[in-house]
């Protein structure tokens, strides 16, 4: 699943597994699993990430590698966070295809791309408050609290984090434009990139969703 920061991926990927029974898999996630379980792949990245560097391609692909082998995703899986770049697609379409389909059917997953406006993108961020006791979270345009800046459940000040300062917000949708476009664009030229309103309302973006994967579920 592609999407900017806002777009909804969190939300539509936990229902799109809750819906299929399938694990949503994130490269961060797999990361910290190697690094607290002091696992080979775990204990070398601790040195690099110790080191201020980023974590080589070749490390992440051994983590993503182990990950999809594990048998909860034989049915399928929902990647976020991977492939990045267009280095790591052609990486996963080979690994996918060569490796993890052996001995079924291959079919090389769709890609699904939420678009989001611009400036609703910046209603959703920027207007994000959190509780600083229970964590619920609230948005004083979209979802408001019952009284201005106070949680509905305990009566906490809300606060802003620090990446929902718009300034912030606004270099992250820059980032992400930039970095994704090539990996959009690899998919769109293999014809499986699937573009989703992701304006709607959020049952609806879920029914689109659960309406293009039957489609495509038969390649």
């Amino acid at each position: 699943m592609l999407g900017p920061p806002g777009a909804g991926k969190g939300t539509q990927g936990k229902r799109i597994a809750q819906h299929y029974g399938i694990p949503q898999i994130s490269t961060g996630d797999i990361l910290r699993e190697h690094v607290k379980q002091a696992t080979g792949l775990g204990l070398i990245a601790k040195d690099i990430m110790a080191r201020g560097e980023l974590v080589p391609d070749e490390l992440l692909y051994d983590m993503v590698a182990e990950r999809l082998r594990r048998a909860d995703c034989e049915r399928g899986f929902i990647l976020d966070g991977f492939p990045r770049t267009p280095a790591q697609a052609g990486w996963l379409d080979a690994f996918l295809e060569n490796e993890f389909f052996e001995k079924a059917a291959k079919c090389l997953p769709i890609v699904i791309r939420i678009d989001v406006d611009y400036n609703e993108l910046l209603l959703r961020l920027t207007g994000r408050r959190t509780c600083p006791v229970c964590g619920r979270i609230y948005n004083v345009h979209l979802q408001p609290p019952r009284v201005d800046e106070l949680c509905d459940v305990d009566g906490s000040k809300l606060v802003t984090r620090n990446d929902d300062r718009e300034e912030v917000i606004r270099e992250r949708l820059l980032a992400y434009e930039q970095q994704t476009r090539p990996v959009a664009e690899y998919y769109e030229r293999k014809g499986r990139l699937i573009p989703v309103d992701g304006d709607l309302p959020v049952d609806e973006v879920s029914g689109t969703l659960f309406r293009e994967i039957a489609t495509h579920s038969g390649c």
